[in-house]
């Protein structure tokens, strides 16, 4: 998986669970850029481990790039 794609299925589950509107990129912080509160981060987490089959290291997740590693490291 390319990380285009998982950037593609991130934003998908942003815009299906928390509400996301606009284009996810890479360098976004996820509770400045994307207005992510302590609930919406833990609905985009768990939604995006069932989509991508990963387990999130939650405290190491800042970005948009983080969590396409994150999903990375465990494909």
């Amino acid at each position: 998986m390319t990380e285009a794609e998982i950037l593609d299925g991130i934003a998908d589950v942003a815009r299906r669970h928390v509400g996301w509107e606009g284009t996810l990129r890479p360098e976004q912080s996820l509770v400045e850029d994307l207005g992510l509160d302590s609930l919406k981060l833990l609905t985009l987490a768990v939604e995006v481990e069932n989509r991508f089959r990963v387990r999130l290291d939650d405290e190491a997740i800042v970005t948009v790039d983080d969590l396409v590693a994150a999903i990375q490291a465990q494909r």
